[in-house]
This record gives structure tokens, C-alpha cells and sequence, in this order.
């Protein structure tokens, strides 16, 4: 809630749009992106379901903070990545500034940056955390390669 005037009036229309399920909650978001064409997709708070959520793709989301050392470093890795399956039709290598965006979900928590998460295309309320492993481009692609629904490819020609 988020008004300009407040009185009783607003506090019971308020109330009762909330009780008839009318509200839409006010969600942190950096501006949704012009060009999303990149190996990485840039997440924001308002595209968080339509990118991430979406049941026609697997998703790999890093949730980043811009002044996290360990961020920047996993950042040339994390565009090779995106680069190796820029041609994956089903699968999204994405990222998101946690600092800046709402997520709405509460399946994806951040509790240290940067937070990895694999979305399954049929699993999207349970997400697969990427832990233990070093955040290194074999890492993270076998990681991937374990959790993905479908690749266009065949094992043999990995």
C-alpha cells in the first residue's frame, strides 16, 4: 500500500480489495530491458515469471549483487556459459540483480551472492540449487547436463 493520502476511507477500501484478492503487489523492479538478446538474459522484478516461470523452458538464474567479489568473478564464466547454449531452444541462462529486483517467489531464496538455481521446465516450484561445486564453466555445464529436460544435442557429440 502505497497512498498519496491516508484516512480510514483508504485504509477500508484498501481492506477489502485485498479480502476480494483485486490488489497486485508492488514489486522492486529495475526497468525491463529494450535488448534481451545476449547469451545471458537479464531477469528484472516484473519479468521475474515470464523469463524464469515460463513452462516451455529450463532456466539456469544467477542472482547477483554488482558489488559482490565472487559475482564479478563467476561474470566471464557465467557469459561463456550463456554462449555454449545460446542454441538451446529450451534452455535460458539468465541473471538477475537481487539488490535491485523483487522476487516474488518465495521457492527462490537468496540468502548470500551469488545464489545459482536451475528451473526445470516441469518443476518450476522446485528449483534445484547449484551447492558445492566450483563455479567454473565444467561445473556449471554438468550441473546443467544433469538437470536439463531436454538438450537439442546427443551426449555423444559432447
Amino acid at each position: 500500500m502505497d497512498p498519496e493520502e491516508f484516512d480510514s476511507d483508504v485504509l477500508r477500501q484498501f481492506v477489502l480489495a485485498f479480502k476480494k484478492g483485486k490488489l497486485k503487489p508492488i514489486v522492486k523492479s529495475q526497468p525491463v530491458p529494450k535488448n534481451n538478446k545476449g547469451p545471458v538474459k537479464l531477469v528484472v522484478g516484473k519479468t521475474f515469471d515470464t523469463i524464469v516461470m515460463d513452462p516451455k523452458n529450463d532456466v539456469l538464474i544467477e542472482f547477483y549483487a554488482p558489488w559482490c567479489g565472487h559475482c564479478k568473478k563467476l561474470e566471464p564464466v557465467y557469459t561463456e556459459l550463456g554462449k555454449k547454449y545460446k542454441n538451446e531452444k529450451n534452455l535460458i541462462i539468465a541473471k538477475m540483480d537481487a539488490t535491485a529486483n523483487d522476487v516474488m517467489n518465495d521457492h527462490y531464496k537468496v540468502e548470500g551472492f551469488p545464489t545459482i538455481y536451475f528451473a526445470p521446465r516441469d518443476k518450476k516450484n522446485n528449483p534445484i540449487k547449484f551447492e558445492g561445486g566450483d563455479r567454473d564453466l565444467e561445473h556449471l555445464s554438468k550441473f546443467i547436463e544433469e538437470h536439463v529436460t531436454k538438450l537439442s544435442r546427443t551426449k555423444e557429440e559432447l
